[in-house]
């Protein structure tokens, strides 16, 4: 699931792969930038932007791209069988003399001018691997909304950029609380460990190619898609249940025993959970 270590590592890759060299193919295939031809132009750098990424080119231009839940970006060899899905589902090619970057079923996928970038990310909160980290402002920016629940306020990328499903779910597990656990509520001491917290998750595992939350390996997460099985302090079977509006698919996963705070009851609404 793309979440923005995901995002940095294929920022890393593309980056490394076109970054310094003239582009000798570009072939967008979605209809509003088919007549877009990039080739002849320099990729001055790929860098991402919470769950965003922005590769650009000379002549100042940018391609802007977001996964979401199956978008990906796979890097190829001259001569190496492209593996990233069907035909049908390539959304565009850029290549070099020697890499072609291939971007597979992107939702977002834009040309837009690099003095432009804004319209695309300035909505976006401190970045949790960005040099525009700050954790004041990402803690500020969660408690303006002091009745909304933590995980939903913790995905809104308009408050920190970076965080999915997973991350919110094992962030409200070490923190000890439950996703539903209003932001006002948040005891003090944990709302000034969570800015660090989220930080260093994300860049422990911005190098990994298995996310781990745990330490162990075998044992990477500890709680998200782990329902039921037990839960890996306390033996209690851990529960999922949906968040959010229910526009999206948001399974959330949390352990009753561990994490204090109100929780969905079986085949009901949020309610009152177990309290420190």
């Amino acid at each position: 699931m793309p979440e923005g270590d995901t995002v940095w590592q294929a920022a890393r890759r593309l980056h490394d792969a076109l970054a310094g060299k003239v582009l000798t193919r570009s072939d967008f295939r979605v209809p509003r930038y088919a007549t877009v031809d990039l080739t002849g132009r320099t990729v001055l750098d790929v860098t991402p932007r919470g769950k965003h990424l922005l590769a650009r080119v000379e002549g100042g231009l940018t391609v802007h791209s977001h996964l979401r839940m199956d978008g990906s970006w796979k890097v190829f060899a001259p001569g190496q069988r492209w593996s990233g899905g069907p035909a049908h589902q390539i959304r565009v090619i850029l290549g070099t003399a020697d890499r072609t970057a291939v971007g597979y079923r992107l939702p977002v996928l834009e040309v837009l001018r690099t003095a432009d970038e804004q319209r695309a990310v300035g909505h976006l909160g401190p970045d949790l691997l960005g040099p525009d980290w700050d954790p004041a402002r990402a803690l500020d920016n969660l408690r303006a909304d002091p009745a909304r629940p933590l995980g939903e306020a913790l995905l809104d990328q308009r408050n920190l950029a970076g965080i999915g499903n997973v991350y919110k779910c094992e962030l409200c597990f070490l923190l000890s609380i439950t996703p539903w656990l209003p932001v006002g509520a948040l005891p003090a001491d944990r709302a000034a460990q969570l800015p660090s917290l989220a930080r260093r998750l994300l860049e422990a595992n911005r190098e990994r190619p298995v996310r781990r939350t745990t330490g162990v390996r075998g044992q990477d997460l500890f709680v998200y898609g782990r329902a039921p099985r037990p839960c890996l302090r306390c033996g209690t079977s851990v529960r999922v249940a949906d968040q959010g509006d229910g526009s999206r698919d948001r399974p959330t996963y949390w352990c009753p025993t561990c994490q204090s705070g109100p929780a969905p009851r079986p085949g009901g609404l949020a309610g009152a959970g177990r309290r420190r």
